[in-house]
């Protein structure tokens, strides 16, 4: 049974040399791609934030063509109501 072990932690210690030196040479083939990797992966978390706020995009959108003071009085109310219902939540948590 030691044999087989030995035999097991040989490859083991082969294979993670093998997957270090694998990482090092990825790392520097990509390293020219680096920047337009980042705005990708920055445009995939956005995207993912629209996707997850939608209702929130779309009321925006909504207000767009009210004009900028109309706007300004339709947030003013959003955010009374945001604030009178995180209020409620919290009464009724403490319940």
């Amino acid at each position: 049974m030691n044999k087989k072990l030995n035999e097991l932690a040989e490859r083991r210690t082969t294979l993670a040399a093998r997957a270090a030196t694998q990482r090092a040479e990825l790392s520097q083939a990509l390293a020219p791609w680096r920047g337009a990797l980042g705005v990708v992966d920055q445009g995939l978390v956005a995207l993912g934030f629209i996707k997850s706020h939608v209702a929130l995009l779309t009321g925006a959108a909504a207000l767009v063509p009210l004009g900028r003071w109309r706007t300004a009085n339709w947030m003013k109310r959003g955010l009374m109501v945001w604030g009178i219902v995180r209020v409620v939540r919290s009464i009724l948590r403490g319940r």
